[in-house]
């Protein structure tokens, strides 16, 4: 008989693919047969037909989730369950006018897939709310209400004012909360929340398995996906566009004033003019993974040469300089886990900042090894 464990938040991109993979690397080096799922599918590559229920012969959407996270665990096609429905505007549209808001038929669906699952404990990755898939019957609270099954909540911190969501969510799940993990904590707070805050939420019955700092290379963007937001021109290097942003950068000051600002930055998107080739040059020696020309003139054949030189790939857009920032800026922190680099990077930081250990007893798993983590 399959277990299910649900892994929600509540609000989108709090980091729950990235615990997803910490939590299931951890229970596979136990020896701990799992799946991994996603119900709801919030980004399908091959969508159904808008409003089309899934069923016995049915054309599933596939999640990128479902078939990166089964890359990197090493998962078997069979270990994967495929998506009931699809999140997209027409979906919701002509389910809304519908009118049909039960949830049996995808509850159905659901429980007819984990009865033929083949692993003791299935991970299913939730919706980004509490609220979000109530349309289709699959919003976190009911899911686990329905299938009793356990939840674990990824939680963006900010400051004490974050804990009224998570007050919410204990309100509506009760004892099916088995814990949250904090995540995207600045660095130098990470300490005090442990000693402080962590304490506090255990005594309003939220227990804690982990306080995870916020980290630049998580929250970075693609450059091809910046080059698909701007619907940007690539001018050169269009095979480095795998490369990872992590901050952005103006740059609309003198040469010498923007030389020392980008020697303090690293893996930048630099934006600037593309009339200033003194500014574009100073880029190109610092930690830039990317220059992005705004205005109507072309970049001189001398930045071009020099990028291909340093393989920087020089995109071309039509917005202004402000558009243009406030395009980049709202792809930082909503971007999915689907570089290697990154899942690496985010099993190690939940193995060392999260314990698991009252989860796995719950669940009547084998007990983490090794050495003691914080909690």
């Amino acid at each position: 008989m399959t277990t299910p464990l649900l892994i929600g938040s509540c609000e989108p991109f709090s980091g729950k693919s990235a615990v997803v993979l910490g939590l299931a690397r951890q229970l596979i080096q136990q020896g701990v047969s799992l799946g991994y799922g996603k119900p709801l599918a919030t980004c399908p590559e091959n969508p159904m037909a808008p409003g089309a229920p899934a069923g016995p012969g049915a054309e599933l959407p596939l999640d990128p989730d479902l078939a990166f996270v089964g890359a990197i665990l090493g998962l078997e096609p069979q270990q994967l369950l495929p998506s009931l429905q699809v999140l997209d505007a027409a979906s919701a549209h002509a389910r809304l006018l519908r009118g049909d808001l039960s949830a049996t038929e995808s509850f159905a669906s659901l429980q007819a897939q984990l009865d033929a699952a083949g692993d003791p404990l299935m991970l299913l990755e939730a919706a980004g709310s509490l609220s979000e898939g109530l349309l289709y019957g699959l919003a976190l609270v009911p899911l686990a209400r329905g299938l009793q099954a356990p939840v674990v909540l990824v939680h963006r911190w900010r400051d004490s004012r974050s804990v009224d969501a998570l007050l919410e969510a204990r309100l509506q799940l009760g004892d099916l909360l088995a814990g949250v993990v904090l995540n995207g904590v600045e660095p130098e707070r990470v300490e005090q929340l442990r000693e402080e805050v962590v304490p506090a939420l255990e005594r309003l019955e939220i227990p804690v398995f982990g306080v995870m700092p916020r980290s630049p290379l998580l929250h970075s963007v693609p450059v091809e996906e910046l080059v698909k937001r701007l619907r940007a021109r690539v001018l050169c290097c269009s095979e480095r566009l795998d490369l990872l942003v992590e901050t952005l950068s103006i740059g609309a000051m003198n040469v010498n004033s923007a030389m020392e600002f980008f020697s303090r930055r690293r893996n930048m998107a630099v934006v600037t003019g593309a009339d200033r080739t003194d500014i574009q040059l100073a880029a190109l020696e610092a930690s830039t993974q990317c220059l992005i020309l705004t205005g109507a003139v072309d970049p001189l054949p001398l930045l071009i040469s020099r990028a291909e030189e340093l393989e920087v790939p020089v995109l071309k857009v039509d917005h202004d300089t402000l558009t243009t920032v406030e395009v980049i800026e709202a792809a930082f922190g909503q971007i999915r886990l689907h570089e290697a680099v990154k899942a690496t990077y985010a099993i190690r930081l939940v193995a060392e900042h999260c314990s698991f250990e009252r989860l796995f007893a719950r669940l009547q798993l084998p007990v983490a090894n090794g050495n003691p983590q914080h909690c």
